[in-house]
């Protein structure tokens, strides 16, 4: 692909990283970008047409209107919502750091001009015994795009991966505050320590939009110029 790809990871899970990176994405289009977007591990799927699959993959592909068929975009499919690693054991599969990047690597070989690539969770997210999420982040050279989930905690959750991401050599590209519940007090208050204190473009601050809300109506929320610069 041309430049680098990006690795949205979040604070928690159910935080909306999949609806900040689909809103993203669909911004990267408005820009007349070819994108792409991979989620290499999914656990939480379902059975359609006799195969797992995973809603967050399935917002991806319809966001970047990629020609990857759907065991390119989730080569992993697990079917109970609990940690990846726990969900692979169960089902008697073992995940791997080297071949997920191997395989983000090869499906964005091409003339790609913005790719995401979703994380499961939070940046440490095991794979195994020894590997995490973040070594697929590392090992495809992408940088991070931080969610936070605006809610009690999320100060020390952000500053602590934000921590992480630098001791382990990369450099974060940028964050976003989503709001996924109703309300927060003091929320301007965290958001300016946050921006005090994350050295990364703020992407967006997006307010709640409702229990179900389109990524679309959070692309108003977003600046995608840090970027694509």
């Amino acid at each position: 692909m041309r430049g680098t790809p990006y690795f949205v990871t979040g604070t928690d899970t159910e935080i909306g990283k999949t609806f900040i990176a689909a809103a993203l994405l669909e911004l990267a289009r408005e820009h007349g970008l070819r994108c792409a977007a991979l989620k290499p591990v999914a656990a939480g799927c379902t059975v359609v047409d006799g195969r797992l699959v995973n809603d967050d993959a399935l917002q991806l592909i319809a966001a970047s209107e990629t020609d990857h068929d759907y065991g390119t975009v989730n080569p992993i499919a697990l079917e109970p919502a609990i940690a990846p690693h726990i969900a692979a054991a169960q089902a008697g599969a073992e995940l791997n750091a080297a071949r997920l990047s191997r395989h983000c690597l090869d499906a964005l070989d091409g003339e790609i001009d913005f790719a995401i690539v979703e994380g499961a969770g939070g940046w440490l997210v095991p794979l195994n015994a020894t590997e995490t999420l973040a070594d697929v982040c590392l090992g495809i050279g992408a940088r991070p795009i931080l969610t936070v989930g605006m809610r009690l905690g999320c100060i020390n959750h952000a500053l602590l991966t934000a921590h992480a991401i630098a001791e382990a050599g990369s450099q974060l590209a940028g964050w976003v505050a989503n709001c996924p519940t109703p309300a927060m007090p003091v929320f301007e208050e965290n958001v300016a320590t946050l921006g005090e204190r994350l050295t990364a473009p703020c992407l967006g601050i997006v307010p709640y939009l409702g229990d179900d809300p389109s990524h679309r109506q959070a692309m108003p929320h977003l600046d995608i110029g840090p970027l694509l610069r």
